[in-house]
């Protein structure tokens, strides 16, 4: 009895003891499998004195920290109710990623089970150093910056190792934007948890391999206006050497981007330089950015941000680091604008694009507005082809709709078989569901294509064309205008460009041309309805082009030749149909003195002719001056012909066509003749006075004409010209030398017999007006530069006289050295006047 109560007081305090032992953590079990290859750590927290207030026991051995293996099992238990203020477990796991055997699963948090006590789990991934590892968050990530907190508690950390480096990507939070991280190599990744956390999933997956050739790829996905805090690697110290990572964001369309730096610091290169590149929506190449250049602002869409270091000075190094924060923001003063577009009916191509903002604006020189086809696939511009139907939305400023966004289209036009496409007529018209759309028309381009033996004809019977010649102030004014362009391989050139309301009624061209249609005002709806430019598909013809001109009463048409600015091709021949009203005149004008190109082989010249019988044909080589007013009364031909040029020589020429009435040129043709008649009155009055005067002061006397028949008094030509020479005519022999031939040298520039104008040409044969007639040979222009050179003394050829020649339609004729001779042996009178053949034969 007397036991009892000295007992009592004992077990009552064995019984508090184990009271304060069981409630703190009672009997606590980690068991990890051998297939796992984890190892769990207890070790005590920082700053803490756990032996010493809170131990940790097996039975009855106590540990300072404990490791526990893969395949083991550890129970123990805790001296003190709150553990989790002492204590702290270490989980690390290996994950194999080199062999086949990567688990592109979510990670578990393992083993399951453990105490309540703050966690740290530090997964190892091994990768090849070729390879990057994708890791996707199921709960997006807010990167920390240095000293900040997670308001969770729960933390991720990002890291790489390559051989016994390590870098730091970066410390993460819960609820964030980035979505996904690309990692080269080996991964180290850690994952904080406190005591009191409900996580039971790491939150984050091995989602597959990829190929970088980078450090790191962030990737922040914005689904809202929010923000983001962004830095390089190993932040707030110096990014790696010669490392890049970059940055990638996926931006709504309904939402704008800026960047902004908050803090950089460059570090002192010894090789290269650290660079900053965007890679921007409706831009392929990267635009390079410095650290300190503002950065771009009301970004439309995706972007990436690239940042590459250098080779540091070892001495001095320096730091490359950068903090950025990306804004993402609704754009102010916007509106959606849908349309549907249908090509099901259409066979063409049609691209709506947005066009660049100016310069002054926030976002610089980029796309300033938005095209969607659906809520997820926007762009500075979508291109729908033949057969699509597609909605289409316009994300832009209310302003800005009708002037920075525009619509493209091209169609083809094929002519597979000559057979089947000659002479059928296509209409070169914009389709009407183009004009109905919101967006306006900045161009429409027809590309057509025929075999060898077809060619383009191109008319505007009702319009007709005018072509745009800006430097004579002959400019297209408007709402469109047609760019006519060649594309056969080879043979590339610009015909020119034309507006309506001129006078080219047709094109006729040997080669594959583009036709684009540029519009330059929201009129050219209304315009359009009158279009009627018409292709047609013709036989092969030898001339490489052809205008046909019909110009109106009392009108002035500017031409020029085709490839204006690079100059006629080599060896190409243009021609010019130009019709005449009846009872006008068609003044043909040259708007330079000469031709302007100097050739290395072969004749460049100009020819003209009129569509008449015994026309006369007035030819130019390219070394000659050009007439300067032609009076042409009927339709005429203007051919245009090029040579090989020399070097940095080329033949471009613009001329003008002025339609008159024959009444008001009568005026000038008086005043001309009658100005020609003053002066020979003028001459034969001073020849008188002079003959007059010699009279008084010599009293006459007879002379007598003496003939030397050692003298050759023959005319200096070619042989064969003449079939009866002086020899057999008498016609040398003179009674009287008058003293009027004393001043015959006054008329020599007239009519004097050695500037006859000798020259062989092809006489024009075919069809009035029907096809352009064959130009001169290019023999004419061998032999008549043979003429001019050795017989200089005796036949000069001014290079301001135009040279004339009419043939007879009837006569049969026959080349004779460089002279035409008719049938019976005679001199045709077309070649030499009637006074040079009297004087050849004096």
């Amino acid at each position: 009895m007397a036991a009892g109560p000295t007992l009592a007081p004992l077990l009552l305090r064995l019984g508090l003891a184990a009271a304060l032992i069981l409630p703190g953590a009672g009997a606590l079990n980690i068991s990890i499998r051998s297939v796992d290859k984890i190892t769990v750590q207890i070790k005590p927290g920082a700053f803490t004195q756990a032996e010493k207030y809170c131990k940790m026991c097996a039975g009855r051995n106590c540990f300072s920290e404990r490791k526990i293996q893969a395949g083991e099992q550890f129970n123990f238990s805790f001296g003190c109710p709150t553990p989790e203020k002492y204590w702290v477990l270490v989980i690390e796991r290996h994950i194999d990623c080199i062999s086949r055997h990567c688990p592109f699963v979510d990670v578990l948090l393992q083993p399951s089970g453990l105490p309540n006590l703050n966690r740290t789990f530090n997964w190892d991934v091994k990768a090849d150093r070729k390879d990057a590892l994708v890791l996707k968050f199921a709960t997006w990530l807010r990167q920390m910056e240095p000293g900040g907190a997670c308001h969770d508690q729960v933390v991720y950390k990002i890291g790489s190792r390559f051989d016994d480096n390590t870098v730091n990507i970066g410390f993460f939070c819960r609820n964030g934007s980035v979505s996904r991280v690309k990692v080269q190599g080996e991964v180290i990744l850690t994952l904080e948890l406190p005591w009191d956390s409900k996580l039971n999933t790491s939150g984050f997956k091995i989602e597959n391999r990829d190929s970088i050739k980078r450090l790191c790829i962030i990737e922040s996905t914005f689904l809202s206006e929010s923000s983001a805090t962004l830095m390089s690697a190993n932040y707030p110290l110096g990014f790696p050497e010669d490392e890049l990572m970059t940055w990638q964001f996926v931006i709504p369309p309904t939402l704008r981007a800026s960047v902004f730096f908050l803090n950089h610091t460059k570090p002192n290169c010894e090789r290269k330089e650290q660079r900053l590149e965007y890679l921007l929506p409706g831009y392929d190449n990267p635009e390079v950015y410095s650290l300190t250049d503002a950065q771009p602002m009301n970004i439309p869409g995706n972007f990436s941000l690239s940042l590459q270091g250098c080779d540091q000075d070892n001495l001095s190094p320096g730091a490359l680091r950068l903090l950025f924060k990306v804004d993402v923001h609704y754009p102010k003063n916007e509106e959606n604008t849908s349309f549907t577009v249908d090509l099901r009916h259409d066979d063409m191509n049609v691209t709506i694009y947005s066009v660049p903002s100016q310069s002054g604006s926030s976002l610089g020189n980029k796309p300033a507005c938005l095209i969607c086809r659906s809520a997820r696939h926007c762009a500075p511009n979508v291109t729908l082809t033949y057969g699509e139907t597609a909605s289409i939305t316009v994300l832009c400023h209310k302003k800005d709709i009708s002037s920075n966004v525009k619509m493209i289209a091209e169609k083809s036009i094929v002519c597979w078989n000559s057979r089947t496409c000659q002479n059928r007529r296509f209409l070169l018209v914009v389709p009407k569901p183009l004009l109905g759309l919101p967006v306006p028309l900045g161009m429409f381009t027809w590309k057509i294509t025929a075999p060898d033996d077809t060619n383009i004809e191109l008319s505007a019977p009702a319009l007709k064309l005018q072509q745009h010649i800006p430097n004579q102030q002959h400019r297209c004014s408007g709402s469109y205008s047609y760019a006519i362009n060649g594309t056969t391989p080879g043979k590339t050139l610009g015909f020119g460009i034309y507006c309506p309301g001129g006078a080219i009624e047709k094109i006729q061209i040997r080669n594959n041309v583009s036709i684009s249609l540029r519009t330059f005002s929201q009129s050219f709806n209304d315009a359009a309805r009158n279009q009627d430019l018409k292709l047609v598909f013709v036989p092969a013809m030898k001339e490489d082009c052809i205008f046909t001109v019909t110009p109106a009463p009392k009108s002035k048409v500017y031409l020029e030749t085709p490839n204006w600015v690079d100059g006629l091709p080599s060896d190409m021949n243009v021609y010019w149909n130009i019709s005449v009203p009846q009872k006008y005149i068609a003044q043909l004008r040259f708007l330079s003195e000469r031709m302007g190109v100097a050739c290395e082989k072969g004749w460049a010249y100009v020819y003209v002719n009129e569509q008449r019988p015994k026309a006369e044909e007035i030819v130019r080589r390219y070394d000659q001056s050009l007439p300067r007013v032609l009076d042409m009364h009927h339709n005429f031909w203007l051919n245009i012909s090029n040579c090989k040029p020399l070097p940095k020589h080329f033949l471009s020429m613009q001329f003008t066509v002025t339609i008159t009435d024959r009444k008001s040129v009568l005026p000038i043709i008086v005043g001309v003749v009658a100005g020609v008649l003053a002066l020979l009155t003028v001459i034969g009055l001073a020849v008188c006075c002079i003959k007059k005067k010699k009279k008084k002061e010599n009293p006459p006397t007879p002379l007598v004409g003496v003939y030397n028949t050692n003298v050759n008094t023959q005319l200096p030509t070619k042989p064969g010209v003449f079939k009866k020479g002086k020899k057999n005519n008498e016609s040398h022999v003179y009674a009287v030398i008058d003293d009027t031939m004393v001043y015959g040298h006054l008329l020599d520039n007239v009519s004097a017999p050695g500037t006859a104008e000798i020259g062989v040409y092809q006489p024009f044969t075919g069809p009035i007006s029907s096809r352009p007639p064959s130009p001169p040979p290019i023999s004419s222009f061998r032999k008549m530069s043979k003429l001019s050179t050795t017989e200089e003394s005796s036949t000069p050829m001014a290079d301001n006289e135009t040279y004339t020649f009419a043939h007879r339609a009837l006569e049969p004729l026959r080349s004779n050295g460089d002279t035409h001779v008719s049938s019976n042996g005679e001199v045709d009178a077309s070649l030499l006047g009637k006074k040079e053949l009297e004087n050849s034969v004096l």
